[in-house]
């Protein structure tokens, strides 16, 4: 929810996202039953293999910095939709010994959407994405995109599974929970941490996990829905 200008630090390599999706019905999937063990894990490489080309659904492009051009557009299908930016680092929430006003200029003590108890998102335990605030460019929730949606972050050759657990400015993109950059071997800290470019989001449509704050449940359905995205595409 901040305003503030993203602190990205550079970062190696980038690898192109584009528009892909799962054919189905619009369904809020929930943690049912685990993916097969024999399918294993879907790694960065098979992913990417799965999109070629970006049909933008965004009415225009967002910025990843205050300062930087307009330049990344939200591209979709039937299931998902996703952009490609950096990773500014977002510690909002609870207030940790990572994630408080002394470790992050920036710092703000809540977060849009909420764990089961009321409590705010923990930045520095959940892996959670933030999505631009819905306005001209794009509105989130009309492409099915909720609190708890599971999204797939992708950076150089790791998948982690995150929720989307904040909103950002409406004409900004690319940020994600301290968390979320640990898990994928980024420097977290909020003021020097993060990558430039070269991250992936893939947010999958009408998708819920439940509790939010189950770290467990957004990576158990990550896997089914991203099953689901490689069979069918």
């Amino acid at each position: 929810m901040r305003t503030r200008r993203l602190a990205l630090a550079a970062a190696s390599g980038a690898a192109l996202l584009a528009a892909a999706t799962f054919r189905g019905t619009a369904a809020t999937f929930r943690v049912t039953a685990p993916v097969s063990a024999a399918a294993g894990p879907v790694g960065a490489a098979e992913l990417l293999a799965k999109v070629a080309t970006c049909s933008q659904i965004s009415h225009g492009k967002y910025k990843t910095d205050t300062s930087a051009a307009a330049a990344v557009p939200v591209c979709g299908m039937d299931g998902a939709v996703f952009w490609k930016a950096g990773l500014g680092i977002d510690c909002d929430g609870q207030i940790t010994e990572a994630c408080n006003e002394n470790t992050d200029p920036w710092f703000q003590p809540d977060t849009t959407f909420h764990q089961s108890n009321g409590m705010p998102l923990s930045a520095e335990q959940l892996p959670y994405v933030v999505v631009p605030s819905a306005g001209s460019i794009w509105n989130y929730a009309s492409d099915g995109i909720k609190g708890g949606g599971v999204v797939a972050v992708i950076y150089g050759n790791k998948v982690e599974y995150a929720v989307v657990g904040d909103l950002g400015p409406s004409n900004t993109i690319g940020e994600a929970s301290y968390a979320t950059a640990k898990a994928l071997g980024m420097d977290p800290d909020p003021r020097t941490g993060g990558a430039a470019s070269g991250v992936t989001y893939i947010l999958f449509k009408n998708s819920q996990a439940k509790p939010i704050e189950s770290h467990g449940a957004a990576r158990t359905l990550g896997h089914d829905l991203t099953q689901r995205f490689l069979a069918n595409n």
